[in-house]
């Protein structure tokens, strides 16, 4: 174990099974992780052996075929495997949102349903609540469910960057429910459970999804649009049974998301610096390893400040979760500070590797290329300070 982003506390349990996935990063990710992104090729092989080890489920309580895990043995796991390769973290990331969103919001009869299947990553789930037009402002939500006269509802509209919007059989989308009940936008939005088969065209009626978004980095992981043209639904697919939750029950979701997103950002750091520091005892000018030069050993000093700051700001906010804490504040600042840590940190060893840093023959070509994402999912850096603030408010009133 190395000494960077060691966790103090955990239990022996937590030990073996964060072992067991660096392993299984070492051996099943890494290795095929520079093939796959070049060709953007879907890790199905990666898939199955996550699902052999019970990884989909690792949150789902045991009575729902789950592991039961906590959200910090959750995080440390993705961690470890966005070091092997982020777009595989991104996989298991929306999916467990999606299970932690049917947990603690879904009926009893919305569990039963969904969570067994999801613990096997037999019904693999996605989100949604971007739009094409929409950024940052989810009030400003477009596409709409009209209640019809029977009781049922039609949805209509456009959403925008669902990760795993192709693989995925379960998506959570918000849309706007204007029940007239409250003037307030985010009481007239609600979360509905759309049921749809994996692939790309039309995959449910009225629900199709167009193709994949051609990206600069995060291959693999397919993001896609989603579009609704009068797609029939029932009171049973709104999580929760009942209209006008939508937007709390999402933003539940994305703030275990943002340590998730933390996490996959202080896993990424790891590796540029692992790759960095390595580079930085081969390489050698002027007669000597670039690592002996002053300049270079400076880098690595911050580098390594930054990945072990952000690992401990990340727990930080998990372990709040899991003691049943409020943890916005932290889960922000958790979010912000490693996106922000790992992009510097991408670019420093970028920087040592030099000229072969640029080549796509060396891994770090492909993590600069990931690592911008990170700045902007689950919420920009503004948004993380614009919450990191409010709730400073909040916790420093004047007197």
């Amino acid at each position: 174990m190395a000494r960077l982003q060691s966790t103090d506390g955990l239990t022996e349990e937590q030990h073996e099974l964060v072992e067991l996935v660096r392993e299984f990063v070492d051996e099943q990710i890494l290795p095929v992780a520079g093939a796959l992104e070049a060709k953007d090729e879907y890790p199905t092989e990666i898939v199955e052996g996550m699902k052999e080890m019970g990884i989909f489920g690792l949150m789902i309580p045991e009575e729902y075929g789950g592991l039961g895990e906590s959200l910090l043995t959750y995080a440390l796991v993705v961690e470890e495997i966005a070091r092997g390769w982020m777009s595989v973290s991104g996989i298991i990331n929306t999916h467990f949102i999606v299970a932690y969103m049917v947990l603690r919001h879904g009926t009893e009869e919305q569990k039963q349903r969904y969570l067994p299947r999801m613990a096997t990553g037999e019904v693999r789930g996605a989100f949604s609540m971007s739009e094409p037009g929409l950024g940052s402002d989810v009030s400003a939500i477009r596409t709409k469910a009209v209640r019809g006269d029977d009781g049922g509802w039609t949805v209509d509209g456009q959403k925008m960057w669902l990760t795993n919007g192709g693989s995925a059989n379960l998506v959570a989308v918000l849309v706007r429910t204007d029940l007239g009940e409250s003037d307030s936008p985010y009481r007239n939005m609600t979360t509905f459970l759309v049921e749809k088969e994996s692939g790309f065209g039309e995959t449910a009626q009225g629900v199709t999804v167009p193709g994949k978004i051609d990206k600069m980095g995060y291959k693999g992981v397919d993001t896609t649009e989603l579009v609704f043209t009068g797609h029939r639904t029932s009171d049973e697919q709104v999580l929760g049974g009942e209209p006008g939750k939508g937007f709390y029950q999402m933003m539940d979701g994305v703030e275990v998301g943002r340590v998730n997103v933390a996490a996959r950002a202080c896993g990424l750091a790891r590796r540029a610096f692992e790759l960095g520091i390595d580079y930085s005892q081969q390489r050698e000018t002027f007669g000597k390893k670039i690592a002996e030069h002053q300049g270079i050993l400076f880098r690595l000093a911050d580098m390594a400040t930054k990945v072990e700051a952000s690992h401990q700001m990340m727990v930080k906010a998990a372990r709040l979760k899991d003691a049943g804490q409020r943890n916005d504040l932290e889960a922000g600042m958790a979010k912000y500070l490693a996106a922000e840590n790992c992009a510097d940190v991408v670019e420093q060893s970028f920087r040592i590797h030099g000229g072969y840093g640029y080549s796509k023959e060396y891994e770090i070509e492909r993590l600069y290329r990931e690592a911008p994402m990170l700045l902007i999912g689950e919420g920009t850096a503004e948004i993380q300070k614009m919450i990191i603030g409010r709730r400073l408010l909040e916790e420093y009133k004047a007197r």
